[in-house]
Order: structure tokens, then sequence, then C-alpha cells
């Protein structure tokens, strides 16, 4: 089915505060559009109002035809208690709920209810369209092409490894057959293989989709618009030309915006200036005039007189001219991260090293790894998913206890870590009472840095548990910025980020002196660290490129 999506005039609030505001979008088949801007700004919102998740309170969204389906994967999928992996694909794709509402109208068929059979026409349809007549076959042929195996289909969707879950979610995408689709971050989590078949699944397209992503080399490869939402007017603006051009267009565009901004302000200036000087001529002169000249003339008092009333007349119409002088808005700066990761003396020479190690977790086994990690280098450690990075670093800075050998930590290392599923601020205690604990800082300084990272003093009081991936992820940004470490471990560091804040990011990494591990599918992030060493995983084994 050929299909659209148009939202008008769209606006949606959270109290007093606005999130969006007169939104105007259409998707169109062909249409791949970014949907960019920074955490917090509404871009998920967005995408749950369009989906017909969230209601707005103004403005309205249609779709053309009425009938057309419309799926939003979300960045985090609900893993509900006891839904195993392929309920939870069924459910995603629209097929659960197109195969209950089918069920329910052929019963009402077969009953003979009144308009039975202008609701089994739309239910069958619609279970058609979405592919539940050969989900089975084709669930099997992506699982081979993923490498999902069969037994992961069937285990509950709270006990996958991270590496499971997320080809879990990119199966959801390569199976899903609505005709209009919404991806927030879907590349997030994803090994290289998956980014590059997600890749040719969005290039070989034609529903239109929106897309949320972090992942820029993603972005530049695949997108054919970007839409922006601007963090202080709340709207949209639309950027013809793929990713590329639109930080270009960007660009130019603040460019101008301030040119624009400085003309007016020097202009301003100049006729307040001119303005205040003429009115200062002219009450000089005039006081002057009516001291008197030394000869007592009346007729050049007069003229003297006149030519000051003359200047007082020139600064009135100056003032004139300062007042229809059209008024140009300053720019407004958006929150800018600035990061740097606090470093603590350096250790020994020797900062991890793993003999013999092995780890063993149902029918995975890691290693045996024998693997020595010196100060100062930079590492990236790279592999499919589900090959065991996560385990790997756990087992090296996890305090993990390895099934056979050992691993030892070196002297005087201090660990800095961000962990894939950011944990560490998970807990039922609140965000500052386990940011205290975790940075020895006090409650004071502790919300003063939070609020640097933009975690305000309305989140900072809410259970750590509570808050999204993007406020955890900054929070531990905040934490290598206050407690100084040594060596630094990232598990996947930019999900969830914005791409300004990881472009700061990568700056810090640039500029830290200590050890760096890096587990990444960000390839902008790769090229810009400067490994000094790539390991492989391949199955558990590892490989040192």
């Amino acid at each position: 089915m050929t299909a659209s999506v148009l939202a008008r005039d769209v606006s949606v609030s959270r109290g007093t505060a606005v999130v969006l505001d007169g939104i105007e979008l259409s998707l169109h088949p062909g249409d791949r559009v970014g949907l960019v801007g920074p955490n917090g700004v509404g871009k998920s919102t967005l995408l749950r109002v369009l989906a017909g998740h969230d209601v707005p309170d103004t403005g309205r969204v249609e779709l053309q035809p009425p009938t057309a389906t419309i799926g939003l994967l979300e960045q985090e999928p609900e893993r509900r208690p006891g839904e195993s992996a392929r309920a939870s694909i069924a459910r995603r794709t629209g097929v659960a709920d197109a195969q209950r509402a089918f069920d329910a109208a052929t019963a009402d068929l077969s009953a003979e209810l009144p308009g039975a059979g202008a609701r089994y026409e739309a239910a069958l349809e619609r279970w058609l369209g979405l592919g539940a007549a050969d989900l089975d076959v084709r669930l099997g042929e992506v699982c081979d092409e993923l490498g999902i195996p069969t037994g992961v289909l069937d285990r509950p969707m709270q006990v996958l490894s991270g590496g499971e879950a997320a080809r879990v979610a990119l199966a959801v995408i390569l199976l899903s057959r609505f005709d209009i689709l919404l991806l927030d971050e879907p590349t997030n989590d994803l090994d290289l293989a998956g980014l590059e078949r997600l890749e040719r699944f969005v290039l070989a397209t034609r529903s239109p989709l929106l897309i949320v992503s972090h992942d820029r080399a993603f972005l530049e490869r695949t997108i054919t618009d970007v839409v922006e939402l601007d963090e202080f007017s709340h709207r949209a603006t639309l950027y013809r030309g793929g990713f590329v051009a639109y930080l270009a267009e960007r660009e130019l565009s603040r460019k101008h915006a301030w040119e624009a901004y400085e003309t007016f302000a020097d202009k301003r200036s100049g006729l307040r200036e001119r303005a205040q000087r003429e009115r200062d001529w002219s009450t000089t002169g005039v006081a002057k005039a009516r001291r008197g000249p030394a000869d007592n003339d009346k007729h050049r008092l007069h003229a003297r007189v006149s030519a000051s009333e003359q200047l007082a007349a020139k600064a009135a119409s100056t003032d004139r001219m300062l007042e229809r002088l059209p008024e140009v808005e300053k720019p407004r700066e958006s929150w800018d991260l600035r990061f740097t990761i606090a470093e603590a003396p350096r250790g020994g020479a020797i900062v991890a090293t793993a003999v013999g190690a092995t780890v063993e977790r149902g029918v995975f086994t890691l290693g045996p790894i024998d693997l020595e990690i010196g100060f100062g280098e930079r590492i990236g450690i790279v592999g499919r998913n589900g090959s065991g990075k996560s385990t790997l670093i756990d087992l090296l800075f996890g305090g993990l206890e390895p099934s056979a050998g050992r691993v030892t930590l070196g002297p005087s290392v201090v660990v800095g870590r961000i962990d894939q599923a950011r944990r560490r601020f998970e807990g039922a205690e609140t965000l500052l009472e386990a940011f205290v604990s975790e940075s020895g800082l006090t409650s004071v300084d502790a919300r003063t840095l939070l609020a640097k990272f933009g975690v305000d003093a309305g989140r900072v009081g809410r259970r750590a548990e509570t808050l999204s991936p993007g406020e955890r992820t900054r929070a531990l940004l905040a934490l290598l910025q206050g407690r100084p470490v040594n060596c630094i471990v990232l598990d996947e560091p930019t999900n969830h980020l914005d791409l300004a804040a990881i472009e700061r990011l990568e700056q810090a990494l640039q500029a830290f002196a200590g050890t760096v591990v890096l587990v990444t599918h960000d390839r902008r992030l790769l090229e810009s660290v400067s490994l000094t060493r790539t390991l492989e995983l391949r199955d558990g084994r590892l490989v040192d490129r």
C-alpha cells in the first residue's frame, strides 16, 4: 500500500512546559527522514504522537489512506515478564494484535453478527498487510541470516543478553510490514554487521521512514532529509538533501543569523550614540547661548539658540529612526556540554592481565583469554553481537570471577566505567544519593556537577531507576568528570547521547592521557579515538588485530 502521514499544527505540553509547538510534518513514499535535536527536546514524543500512542493537545495526525498501518519501534522496547522473544517479535511487528482482531472477526462472522462481513474483510486485509500469514517462515529466514539460534526465540526477553536482544530488535525491523515506519535509535547496540544489514533495509524500502539516530555514519548513508526540533521554539525545521547537506546548511544558517544580529546591534548602537550626542550638543549649546554672548547681540543669541534647538530636533528624528529599526533577535545558543575527564595519578605499567581466563554462561563460553593491557593503551574491542564483548569487560574490570584461570588488575589502577546497560544508576535510591556515594562529592557539589550535564534539580531527587537512558548516561559522564580515574572503560557510550554530546565525548577522550578501553559500534568514534590496538572476539575467542 502507498501511504503517507501528515502532522498538522501538532502541539504537546507537559504541565506548563511546552514540548512540541505547532509541528508541521509530512512523510511520503520514498522519504527517509532523520529526526534530530538535543536530548529531551521531544523526538520520542513526536514519534509516539505520529504512531497514535499519544494524543496531541492541539492539532491532528492524518493517515492517507486512513486504513494505513504505522509502526513505532522504540529505543527501549518493553521486556514484558514471561514474554518470549518470539511473542515479542509478533507483538512489536503488529502481527499479534492483527491476529487477535482477525480471530475475533472470524468468530463474529461464524455467529452471523450484524456488520461481521465488513469487520472480517478489514481484519483480513490488515492481517495480510502486516505479514501475519507467513511470519513464521520469514522469521526462520531472518534468524538464520542474523545468527539468532532457534532456542533464543522461545526464551523470555528478560533473560536475553544485550547482544541477543539487539539482534531480536533488528529482526523486528526486518520483519515489519507496516506501511509507515518510525524508528527510535535503531542502531543502539548493533554490531557492524547488524548496522550494514539495517542500512540495506532502510535503503531498499519505499515505505516512509522517520528515524531518530545518533549514529552519524548511519545518517550520512541512509537519510534523504532532516527534520530538526528546536529546543527553544519547540518547532520543526525541514532541511532537504541528506545529513551532510543539513550540517552545512545549519552552520550557514547560524552564521547568517549571527551576521544579521551583529549588523542590527551595530546599527542600533550607532543610532543610540548619535541620538545621545545630538542631545548633549543641543543641551550644551542652549545653555551656553543663554549665558549670553560678550557683545549682548540679541540676533546672534537667537541664532545660537535656534541652532541648538535644531540639534534637539535631529536627536528626536534619530530616536524615531531607532524605533523604526527592524528588531533582529539574538540567536540563542543550545546548552553545550563542557566535558573533561578527571585524571588520577598514573598507576603501574600494567593495567590488567588475564591468564587462561574462562567464563561460562549457559551454552556460551568466553575464553580462554590471555591478555595484557598496558598503561596508556587505547584499545578497541569489536565483534558480532553476542560474541562476548561486554562479558570480557566484566571479566577484566567488573569483578566477574572467571570459571578458570585468573585475572589481575594492576596496582593503583582507578577505573571509570560506562556499562552498556547503564546499571550503575538503576537502583531504588535517588540519583543524588547514588551519585554522592559513587563520587565522594558533597550533595551541593554533586547537584552542581549534574546540572552542568543537563540533569537538573527536578531529576536528581528522583529514584535512579526512573531516569531515562539518556539521563543515566549523562550522569555517568558527570561521574567521570567528578571522580579522578586513570583508566576509562566504555561499553557503547554513545547510546542515548545526542550528536553534540558525542562530539564532546570524542574531544574528552582525545585529551585523556590514561588508558582507554572502548566497545562501540559508532564508526566515527572509533576513527577519532586513535586506537593503538584492536581486539576482536569471535564466538568467545580473542583475536588480537
